[in-house]
């Protein structure tokens, strides 16, 4: 039994060894980019399941575009092309030959692109100038559009799901008649989010805007999602674009409206990628590793059998399928661990680090006697169950672990969440974590001095505080609001 990295001694090794123990990811032959193992993509295609569900029910349609972006493409919005230039990975050949004499395969240099192509870093750019084609009414309008997709950020520092050089997302790019319809979108989108995150992933989040120099590059105005992790730090978890008529203007997305007047549309996107998988590491996980809310867990419940002879083997078998059977006819993701390989304690052992919300442990006694035991894995309690019980029982314990998992998210940032109107005392907090909702007077140079001075940033302003008058916490100047500021992953 391998013990992980305890959080008290090191929270960052500690992040590393719970992916490692769950069989979530390693590292690629490729600098900065990694290999998701099953287990870890399972919980992404749950996280695209039901994602896109609730999407389609809001009206979007699935679609994919290239990979690849003509560089012009990418320049045509100014500060668009400035917010991603540094994180762009640029094709410049497309073929390789070999050196006669050293074998060794080089770029052709005959066979240069006429024009260099981007490998997206995200897809405005490549699925407006297609956008344009599409529209030419308004009766083409809304455009909802969603693509599943892979992007590329060269990314100098990285980290195993929050940040690497190629990461696997949802995008989500609409266009729409009026500037009202637009942020009616961005704010919809975000409570998908809202939802999602709360719902299905346990962790109680912040809504809010972005300050303008967080904002996503072309955008009016960016809204976010912010989560807090067990180390305080915020993790930005999904963020929702109203992208103006910017892009429009272009990519030449235009419209003939009711009166036959030409009009440019008004556009929004938004999006959410592979770091919600290591905002559920770190919002829920312990010491023995991975903990899984049910709604999201790939297997929600594991049966360990127990045996010792053929014939114990034989009785176990029968009521493990009839466990077996009867969730599956419930809709519970359950999965039998019946490898003769292993003893009953390394098996236990695996699903703990795995984060299995529940296991059933079954032996030849229990059969006998006509229950079993159920362990939950966030807590640890163990129960008996009679074997007629196990169905509704084990429903509503599924229910109560992602409940109780997103009471504990919700009380920590409840706990660790500060008002604060004075400098110096944040500056004394902001080491050991937290969110400070603190006055700001709204200067970019304000921001940008007190992030130099903390490592802290804005998070957003969240849409759940009023105006409140007040001087900013670092010039003093009248702010009208508090603002979220943290630690951010």
């Amino acid at each position: 039994m391998n013990a992980l990295t305890k959080r008290a001694d090191d929270y960052s090794q500690w992040y590393l060894d719970v992916i490692d123990a769950a069989e979530l990811a390693e590292h690629s032959d490729v600098r900065g980019m990694m290999v998701i193992k099953p287990y870890g993509y399972a919980i992404w295609e749950r996280m695209q399941r039901v994602l896109d569900d609730k999407i389609k029910e809001t009206g979007h349609e699935n679609a994919y575009f290239p990979l690849l972006i003509p560089k012009s493409f990418l320049t045509k919005e100014a500060s668009h092309v400035e917010g991603f230039a540094k994180e762009c990975a640029v094709v410049t050949h497309y073929r390789l030959k070999q050196d006669p004499k050293t074998k060794e395969m080089l770029v052709d240099p005959d066979a240069r692109l006429e024009e260099e192509l981007i490998i997206r870093p995200t897809s405005e750019a490549i699925m407006y100038a297609t956008f344009a084609k599409w529209i030419h009414s308004w009766r083409d309008l809304p455009l909802k559009i969603n693509q599943w997709a892979n992007v590329m950020r060269w990314e100098m520092r990285t980290r195993f799901f929050l940040r690497t050089s190629e990461f696997l997302w949802q995008e989500g790019h609409t266009a729409h008649a009026t500037n009202e319809e637009a942020a009616e979108e961005v704010a919809k989108m975000l409570e998908m989010y809202r939802w999602f995150a709360e719902e299905v992933l346990a962790t109680a989040v912040v809504s809010g805007k972005k300050s303008p120099s967080e904002a996503f590059a072309g955008a009016l105005y960016t809204t976010t999602i912010e989560a807090m992790m067990q180390d305080g730090k915020a993790l930005q978890a999904g963020t929702s674009h109203h992208l103006g008529q910017n892009f429009a203007k272009a990519f030449g997305v235009k419209f003939l409206d009711k009166n036959n007047v030409e009009q440019f549309a008004w556009q929004t996107s938004w999006g959410v990628s592979t770091r919600l998988i290591g905002m559920l590491i770190m919002s829920h996980s312990d010491d023995d590793g991975l903990v899984l809310p049910p709604n999201i867990a790939p297997v929600q419940v594991v049966v360990l059998p127990i045996w010792r002879s053929e014939e114990e083997r034989m009785q176990v078998k029968h009521a493990v399928n009839d466990i077996r059977e009867d969730l599956l006819a419930l809709g519970v993701r359950v999965k039998v661990d019946e490898r003769p390989d292993e003893t009953f304690g390394a098996k236990t052992w695996r699903w703990v680090k795995k984060g299995a919300p529940l296991r059933i442990e079954v032996g030849p006694r229990d059969v006998k006697n006509e229950h079993v035991v159920v362990a939950r894995r966030d807590s640890g309690e163990k129960v008996i169950v009679s074997l007629s019980e196990v169905e509704t029982t084990v429903p509503q314990l599924l229910k109560d672990i992602q409940h109780a998992l997103f009471a504990v998210s919700r009380q920590r940032l409840t706990d660790r969440s500060y008002r604060v109107d004075a400098y110096e005392q944040f500056k004394q907090m902001i080491n050991d974590g937290g969110f400070f909702y603190m006055p700001w007077c709204g200067d970019a140079a304000c921001e940008a001095q007190i992030k130099e001075e903390t490592k802290a940033t804005i998070r957003c302003m969240p849409l759940s505080e009023v105006q409140e008058e007040g001087a900013c916490v670092k010039c003093g100047k009248p702010s009208l609001q508090r603002v979220v500021f943290a630690k951010a992953y």
